[in-house]
């Protein structure tokens, strides 16, 4: 197993310490050290050449959005949230290959995420104007929809051929995982409470992002 894998699956586990145990700023270390040790076995598996040029820098935006979001008010809220709408964009540029293919399954995929996403954005919407959070539900929409053609994107490799079979897998759960994290992340910060929700979003979040870049890696590594 390659050590900057190793060490991204150690932080990640420290930082689900760090959240359990409230052990507070040692976040500070914990949380961005996993994608920077991503990043770093990204580019010394591919040297970002070709299409992992834009997973790599999906990977650079997500570091800058776990930073901001370590800090509580909202401005850092917004900062944290612009910068994970342009990692989704930089991963959708990197699947564009599987953006050019539509056809009678991806439309049955894509209604079916469709569908999803409207149901959870029915109760976020009210939830966000509730709390006086008005500004929040534009930026939100946007970002819910741009997240949903990421897992889109990265499930269509599923049935497709020019992709390896564990590749694909890997990619698929990755960003089925990225997705329901920030289903996670916004719920327990709009709607309700989740028992250990935070260590539920960011173990969720965590494995999503080493799945995805691990079969970006097996793909084109």
């Amino acid at each position: 197993m390659n050590l900057w894998l190793i060490l991204a699956f150690v932080f990640a586990v420290l930082q689900i310490i760090v959240l359990w145990k409230e052990l507070g700023k040692l976040e500070y270390v914990t949380k961005p050290a996993v994608m920077i040790f991503l990043f770093a076995w990204l580019y010394s598996s591919t040297g970002l050449q070709g299409l992992t040029f834009w997973f790599g820098l999906g990977v650079l935006f997500s570091l800058a959005g776990d930073v901001f979001l370590m800090f509580s008010h909202e401005r850092w809220f917004l900062y944290g949230l612009a910068a994970f709408l342009f990692a989704h964009f930089s991963y959708l540029a990197g699947f564009q290959n599987e953006l050019r293919q539509f056809g009678f399954w991806q439309a049955i995929l894509l209604a079916i995420l469709s569908v999803g996403g409207v149901r959870v954005m029915r109760r976020l919407i009210p939830s966000i104007r509730a709390g006086g959070r008005d500004r929040l539900v534009a930026p939100v929409v946007l970002y819910a929809a741009v997240i949903t053609a990421m897992l889109y994107a990265a499930l269509t490799t599923l049935s497709n051929p020019a992709w390896k079979a564990g590749a694909s897998l890997l990619v698929g759960v990755g960003a089925f995982l990225f997705y329901l994290s920030d289903i996670v992340l916004a719920w327990n910060r709009f709607v309700a409470p989740i028992k250990n929700g935070r260590i539920i979003n960011i173990a969720l979040y965590h494995l999503g992002q080493i799945s995805l870049i691990a079969g970006v890696i097996g793909q084109f590594g």
